[in-house]
């Protein structure tokens, strides 16, 4: 397995030195002084190397004693990614396969208790995707992941270029979470979205990456076995290609949502239904700023 290229070093700031706020915008910096990076970026993105044995790729979910966690490698390429700050408006789920809302309020602070998790953010993000995605009808909530930069975290960021599902995958959710209902559901459209926001906002490190889908080829994507203790499901892999056209979003607060369409049943936006993702290291990130933390809830929607 390839190793992952080194991290680029943040941008060097004096130690000990006042930061002069007299000439920046109040958005511009966070509560430390320290700038927010802004504007477009080129960093380096983790892409998919086939396996060097020419056999099918995998992942295991829980990596087992003794075993490679993945059996195919990353090709790191160095990516310009514009700033979709300013320009939020010109990006819609159908269309890129992303979206971004702003302003968006939440009665959950700590995101320490799983159960409070559920009963309280759950329902604002139902609220949510139901009032933002036109025809939907039904929101299924049916896991969240929360990642923090510190060593002890149980999840840090992914630094690899990814989608949580597969066209195969994705019915297969349906059927594994809503068994009695499924053949009813899949003959109509059904989506997976996912709800990102961070927890420690604005993002400093590790913002994420996202890529325009109507600029992602289908041949660019490739299945990986997902492997979990009781189960296999699928995500996919993405190939380095120059015509990929890469976004991130500067500063994101915690009042700030981006979502992120998985899968798409709906033929006329199909090849728009995916869109590829990444944590990526920027190489503008000031010295001493805080470890990103986040939440990322995906939801199954239906109509």
């Amino acid at each position: 397995m390839t190793t992952a290229a080194p991290l680029p070093t943040p941008a060097h700031q004096v130690s000990g030195a006042t930061p002069d706020l007299s000439t920046k915008k109040t958005e511009d910096v966070n509560l430390q002084g320290l700038p927010i990076p802004r504007g477009p970026v080129t960093a380096s993105l983790s892409f998919y190397k086939p396996p060097e044995d020419g056999s099918k790729p995998h992942n295991y979910v829980e990596p087992l004693p003794g075993v490679p966690q993945r059996n195919f490698g990353e090709a790191w390429e160095n990516v310009t990614l514009d700033d979709l700050r300013g320009q939020e408006h010109k990006f819609n789920l159908d269309n890129n396969a992303f979206d971004t809302v702003q302003n968006v309020p939440s009665d959950e602070y700590d995101f320490t208790d799983d159960a409070k998790i559920q009963s309280t953010y759950y329902p604002e993000v139902e609220k949510l995707l139901l009032e933002r995605l036109p025809g939907a009808k039904r929101v299924l909530l049916f896991d969240h992941t929360i990642r923090r930069s510190n060593p002890d975290a149980p999840r840090a960021p992914v630094v690899r270029v990814h989608i949580d599902q597969t066209p195969s995958s994705a019915a297969a959710r349906v059927r594994h979470h809503l068994p009695d209902e499924a053949d009813t559901l899949l003959q109509g459209r059904y989506r997976i979205v996912n709800v990102w926001r961070p927890l420690n906002g604005p993002v400093m490190t590790h913002p994420l990456a996202v890529a325009d889908s109507a600029h992602v080829r289908d041949e660019d994507l490739i299945p990986v076995e997902h492997r979990y203790p009781d189960r296999n499901g699928e995500t996919a892999a993405v190939r380095y290609n120059s015509g990929q056209k890469w976004y991130y979003w500067s500063g994101m607060k915690n009042e700030d949502r981006l979502l992120l369409k998985c899968f798409d049943s709906d033929e006329t936006v199909g090849r728009w239904g995916r869109v590829p993702h990444s944590a990526f290291v920027d190489p503008r990130t000031p010295e001493g700023a805080v470890g990103r933390e986040s939440i990322e809830v995906r939801a199954l929607v239906f109509g």
